[in-house]
């Protein structure tokens, strides 16, 4: 297995053996549930799905109760598929996270980073803008400046940076270091920055 499903709690400091303040991530990663073991003989592939949270019935299909009732657990609410995994669980158990975690492990992070709705491209490409008021310039302190060509190709680029939807994507930050774990608390303290905001699920993988 390498990897669980957890949820960011916030962020917190602690420090080291030597005096030095580390600024950390609080993950709170209680028990994940095995709701499906798939193999390379009946999917083609293998793969372990995970469950986290619990959700109501009357918000989960019937199709979904039934996937869960084939582990015979309760309804989950985030589920996740962990590739080229193998694990020696039935359908049902749980796994914490001493059994995939310690100390010192590098880790990967993946959330959705916290959406800013429609930005400028100042926000969003880090654009100067015009610093100058000379030549005439008005009201162009943040605008993007030209766009396009002359008349070939007579089109605006693919890929030009300009302003629209900003943030609300799927993130991975890699090589963060596990400073701590609380297994009591199911809780793992990361090094850094995870993305996501409080509360948001965040897979965490070696």
């Amino acid at each position: 297995m390498n990897g669980l499903i957890g949820k960011k709690i916030g962020m917190t400091s602690i420090f080291d053996k030597d005096g030095k303040n580390i600024a950390c991530t609080v993950i709170e990663a209680q028990p994940n549930i095995v709701t499906q073991i798939k193999t390379n003989e009946t999917d083609g592939y293998d793969a372990i799905q995970l469950g986290y949270g619990e959700a109501k019935e009357k918000n989960t299909s019937a199709a979904l109760l039934g996937h869960f009732g084939k582990a015979n657990t309760s309804p989950k609410r985030k589920v996740v598929e962990f590739r080229n995994s193998t694990v020696d669980k039935k359908l049902g158990d749980e796994i914490v996270l001493t059994e995939i975690f310690s100390e010192g492990d590098k880790v990967n992070a993946i959330g959705t980073s916290k959406g800013k709705g429609f930005q400028g491209v100042v926000k969003r490409h880090n654009f100067s803008g015009v610093g100058q008021t000379t030549h005439g310039q008005h009201n162009r302190l943040r605008a993007p400046g030209s766009i396009g060509a002359s008349a070939t190709p007579s089109k605006v680029t693919k890929g030009m940076r300009m302003a629209g939807r900003m943030g609300n994507e799927r993130v991975k930050t890699k090589n963060l270091k596990i400073v701590k774990l609380l297994p009591e608390k199911n809780l793992i303290l990361i090094q850094g920055s995870i993305p996501g905001h409080k509360g948001a699920f965040v897979i965490i993988e070696k």
